[in-house]
């Protein structure tokens, strides 16, 4: 029998392995496909705008690899990046470090939509298994990073170079944060990611209650510190056209003497659209009292600003305040952290889904001061940098400065509004309940002509009562309407979609429940056994008897019982058992 040795020992190929890797991680590619395309759009739409620019410039003085190279640095910029400027006088790199807030809305909407639409992607059905959330995550921060790491070996060698170590920090940070906002949205915002940040939490913050816990109250602190920080940044912009209304002449002259062409005005003008948010910050910091920086030394707040130093011209720069003490019209600019405070105070007082006790709504307040005490902060980080160095090593304003100031308007006039704005709402929910309902645990009222109990003897019949449903049960145990909006209870019989945010049509349905939990009335008392009166004597205790008389207190009534007295001693009362006789 012929026996065939194999000569050559083969390898396996490579398609299994990758197969196998497939089934392991699947949609890893796709992820690392919208991480990179991701980038790619972003670097794209800049490369777009600057080669537009450079195109119609009258006297491009650089080649189209400059203007692809500048296009790289305003990318690296949009995500943090401090840049180095090499085209000095003195040959010393000056730094670049304001950041626009409206760039940096382009990667983080990209990163996004590329983390959620990763996720969403349809899956073939005899493919691999629906992607993975890690996966998903991971792929598309390595994708953008990849792109990312390309893009700042290209620009290092132009005259905007980028600082590796700001690289390694801001770019991470944000394609992570951006990307893992999106895969959590694509799974619809569970809540089990954010008990770690409810952890971080104080006890007393994070302890229990009816009807709320840490999560809520987490929740609602952060909505009301979202609002209470656009309220800021809204107000900042409104103090910024105000003040460019007023210094018109001036921001026009600058326009005029940075550029003659129209096209180089056009530039100036988006370069100034992509800094108004910026603005819009630094005017948020000058209402909340400590200001900005205006160059090393120069500090510029309501009370009084410092003479400016001397300034390259910038339409924007004009509508600094003039130099000298503060007027009434710059303290006016105070009206912008009121607001601010107010209404953080009616989002968590007023816009609560359940009545917090005072000091838990104090605190609530505190804690959305605290949360927007930290975006403010970030955004003034964000807002200010460096221009160069000496007198424009420092421009914005000063972020800790900024965060101190805005939690303490939020909490100074956020808590006392909050308190009152809580006194309010119970105030009117009290007169909202119907006349005649009683809460649990006060006195039985007196039995009126026609009531449902026995022991009537105007004529009324007896009826029996209404059986009160679940709810009303629930109503019975919690005691008071305090406790019951505390917890919040959702009647049995009434839909999910049931309009709790209509106050009118909650009321009424409280009090038909309370209505429903009243217990019948307690029967009559029967006379006094030392004190017999005939029956004719007899009138009810509402009668003309007792009209001019002094007012009785209204006791408790007691079943009418047969009287034995009348029967012999040997006789047994009815309905008594018999002993058993003994054999």
């Amino acid at each position: 029998m012929a026996v065939v040795i194999p000569m050559t020992a083969r390898r396996p190929s490579a398609a299994p392995l990758l197969n196998r890797m497939r089934d392991r991680s699947p949609g890893l590619g796709a992820s690392l496909v919208s991480g990179a395309l991701a980038a790619g759009l972003g670097l794209g739409s800049f490369a777009v705008l600057v080669m537009v620019m450079w195109i119609s410039s009258p006297y491009p003085d650089s080649g189209p690899g400059n203007a692809l190279h500048v296009a790289g640095a305003l990318w690296l910029l949009a995500h943090g990046v401090e840049l180095m400027r090499t085209d000095t006088l003195s040959g010393v790199p000056a730094p670049l470090g304001i950041t626009p807030l409206l760039l940096l809305a382009v990667p983080v909407v990209l990163l996004y939509r590329s983390a959620r639409d990763a996720v969403d992607a349809p899956v073939d059905a005899d493919g691999p298994p629906p992607i993975g959330a890690w996966t998903a995550w991971a792929g598309v921060v390595l994708g953008y990073l990849a792109v990312g790491a390309g893009v700042t070996l290209y620009t290092s060698g132009g005259e905007l170079r980028p600082d590796w170590t700001w690289v390694a920090v801001c770019l991470p940070l944000l394609a992570a944060g951006a990307a893992g906002a999106g895969v959590w949205t694509a799974y619809g915002r569970p809540r089990e990611p954010l008990s770690g940040v409810s952890a971080l939490l104080p006890r007393r913050l994070r302890r229990p209650h009816p009807g709320t816990d840490g999560r809520t109250r987490l929740g609602t602190a952060v909505r009301a510190a979202g609002a209470g920080a656009a309220v800021l940044c809204g107000g900042g912009a409104l103090l910024l056209g105000v003040s460019l209304v007023g210094h018109g002449g001036a921001a026009r002259a600058s326009l005029l003497q940075l550029t003659e062409g129209w096209t180089g005005r056009v530039a100036v003008l988006l370069l100034c659209a992509t800094l108004v948010p910026n603005a819009a910050v630094w005017s948020a910091s000058y209402a909340l009292g400590p200001g900005f920086v205006l160059g090393a030394g120069h500090l510029v707040y309501p009370l009084g600003s410092d003479p400016a130093p001397l300034l390259p011209p910038f339409p924007l720069l004009a509508a600094v305040p003039d130099a000298g003490s503060g007027g009434p019209l710059n303290w006016e600019a105070g009206v912008v952290p009121v607001a601010a405070g107010m209404t953080v105070a009616w989002l968590t007082a007023g816009g609560g889904r359940s009545s917090w006790t005072a000091r838990r709504t104090a605190g609530v307040v505190v804690l959305a001061a605290a949360v927007c005490a930290v975006l403010l902060a970030v955004l003034a980080e964000l807002a200010g940098g460096p221009l160069g160095v000496a007198t424009l090593a420092r421009l914005g304003p000063v972020w800790w400065w900024t965060g101190a100031a805005t939690g303490v308007w939020i909490a100074v006039v956020g808590v006392p509004v909050a308190l009152l704005v809580r006194a309010w709402r119970l105030r009117g929910r009290r007169r909202k309940v119907a006349p005649g309902v009683r809460k649990p645990g006060t006195d039985v009222p007196a039995p009126s002509t026609g009531s449902r109990s026995t022991g009537d003897r105007s004529g009324g019949t007896e009826a029996a009562p209404t059986p009160a449903p679940a709810s009303a049960a629930a109503y019975v145990a919690y005691g008071s309407d305090e406790a019951l909006d505390a917890y919040d209870v959702l009647p049995a019989d009434e839909p999910a979609g049931f309009p709790w945010h209509d106050e009118v049509a909650r009321e009424a349905r409280w009090a038909a429940l309370r209505e429903a939990s009243i217990p019948p009335e307690p029967l009559d008392a029967p006379d006094a056994p030392d004190s017999p009166r005939p029956a004719d004597a007899q009138e009810p205790l509402d009668g003309p008897a007792l009209a001019d008389g002094p007012a009785l207190p209204d006791f408790p009534e007691f079943p009418e019982l047969p009287d034995f007295s009348a029967l012999p001693d040997f006789l047994e009362p009815p309905n008594t058992p018999t002993p058993p006789t003994e054999l």
